[in-house]
């Protein structure tokens, strides 16, 4: 039963003349994500241009409107795609190198040596293709990647059609591509005004790694850089620790106090991970409508700590849901992060209320957009927003019954459980086919370079 309905999930309208929409997709219990949260039982999504033109329940007794292509949803969810707030795609090369170990040893001791050696943009590429083939097969749609060699990656990522807010890295002492820091800033806002008017679906951005690795005069430049693009300006912070008490004992403040005493903290600012935070940094935060990526997994796995992100929302912040690198979680799926950010915070309060199933798929989703800046363009299923959805196949053990979808999404739900990706009003996966990955190659040339990492 379920091959037949699968073989009928696609057609081809003949009547070209008359035809009205690019994409129709029905038979699908619509979750929106919109303002209201609407659930939409028996839907129905028409999209033109890339663009979402209909958002409804579906009138049964009328036909269906004329497109190029109608998909039957089979009776599954049809929802926006999910939004990784923090990544660095071509760690996937890296995935499983160092495991087990605090993050300053695992940092300094093997994933820097690993960069220096191994990251150039004959690497980078297949790393890149990799992290975006893992992201499509689990329903992202959208990520915010910051590393090394950029444009690679844009170029990359751009190949697949995958939305990005890409990047470029920014450190003080020589990096893979960057072997002379001085030429850090300038390198980053080449890289930001070329890719500004490449693609629509890459926006560019300036990433700088951290305080403890970035000088005061870097961090001011670097955001000074951004401002004036008008671009995201990332950075890791408070992430550990021992990241506080350093910056403590060096400014005579928090990590987030300090990055607001030079001036780096506003609207257009993506703090990644927040974990070891004074009360004051809630308001100073909420304030300066900075925003934060919260990397549960890799948080829990580094041993970094857990992000108070209840009372992150509480304060009013926009808080988006990212994995971290593959080197450090070790995967990209979304599904799987939902998961863990309703759990763990329930857990370390003891209250099974905190960061119910609506808050976690908000933070994985219009959060998320929003936490990029992308709120008014993607983030939710709504009338003139970009066309970026993801169908899930619920018929599965682990799906049924299916008593309410959001909770099915969050608890229940796996990233193989998506069956089709459109980024743009693009067709990106269908029936779990990957349209714009050769993924056959990609993998042995990532199996070859993980072969000579290993034997250095």
């Amino acid at each position: 039963m379920q091959n037949s309905v699968t073989a009928r999930c696609y057609s081809s309208s003949v009547l070209v003349n008359k035809m009205n929409f690019d994409i129709v997709i029905y038979n699908g219990v619509i979750v929106t994500v919109n303002p209201d949260f609407d659930i939409i039982d028996d839907g129905l999504v028409c999209i033109k241009d890339g663009k979402l033109k209909r958002v409804e329940a579906r009138n049964g007794d009328l036909p269906l409107p004329e497109a190029r292509e109608t998909i039957d949803a089979g009776g599954g969810i049809i929802m926006p795609g999910l939004i990784n707030t923090h990544t660095h795609l071509p760690m996937t090369l890296f995935r499983g190198l160092a495991d087990d170990l605090p993050l300053t040893k695992w940092l300094n001791e093997y994933i820097f040596p690993a960069e220096e050696k191994h990251i150039r943009p004959e690497t980078v590429r297949p790393g890149t293709l990799t992290a975006c083939a893992e992201m499509i097969l689990s329903g992202t749609t959208t990520c915010c990647d910051g590393y090394f060699f950029e444009e690679d990656v844009a170029a990359a990522v751009n190949e697949t059609g995958l939305r990005a807010v890409l990047g470029q890295g920014v450190i003080d002492f020589p990096a893979p591509g960057v072997p002379h820091p001085d030429d850090n800033i300038n390198n980053a806002l080449k890289f930001v005004q070329k890719w500004q008017s490449i693609s629509p679906l890459i926006t560019p951005s300036i990433f700088c790694h951290s305080p403890y690795t970035c000088s005061e005069t870097t961090l001011k430049k670097a955001k000074n850089a951004a401002a004036a693009e008008n671009v995201l300006f990332q950075i890791h912070i408070a992430e550990t620790q021992s990241e506080y008490d350093q910056i403590q004992a060096q400014q005579r403040a928090t990590p987030v106090k300090y990055l607001d005493n030079i001036g780096i903290l506003d609207k257009n600012t993506l703090l990644v991970h927040c974990v070891w935070l004074d009360d004051d940094d809630f308001e100073i935060i909420a304030q300066r409508q900075a925003k934060v990526s919260h990397n549960p997994e890799s948080n829990m796995k580094l041993a970094s700590g857990i992000a108070p992100v209840p009372k992150l929302l509480t304060a009013g912040i926009t808080v988006g849901l990212g994995t971290d690198g593959c080197a450090s979680n070790n995967d990209l799926d979304l599904f799987r992060e939902m998961d863990t950010a309703a759990k763990l915070h329930k857990v370390n309060v003891l209250d099974p209320t905190v960061m119910d199933a609506g808050t976690v798929l908000k933070m994985a989703t219009i959060g998320s957009a929003g936490a990029i800046g992308l709120e008014k363009d993607i983030g939710s299923l709504e009338v003139a927003k970009h066309a970026d959805i993801i169908i899930i196949d619920t018929f599965k053990p682990h799906l049924v019954p299916r008593y309410n979808p959001v909770s099915q999404i969050v608890y229940a739900a796996q990233g193989s459980d998506v069956r089709d990706v459109i980024v743009n009003g693009k067709v990106l996966l269908r029936n779990r086919k990957l349209l714009t990955i050769e993924l056959e190659d990609i993998l042995k040339k990532v199996a070859d370079i993980a072969a000579v990492v290993k034997a250095t």
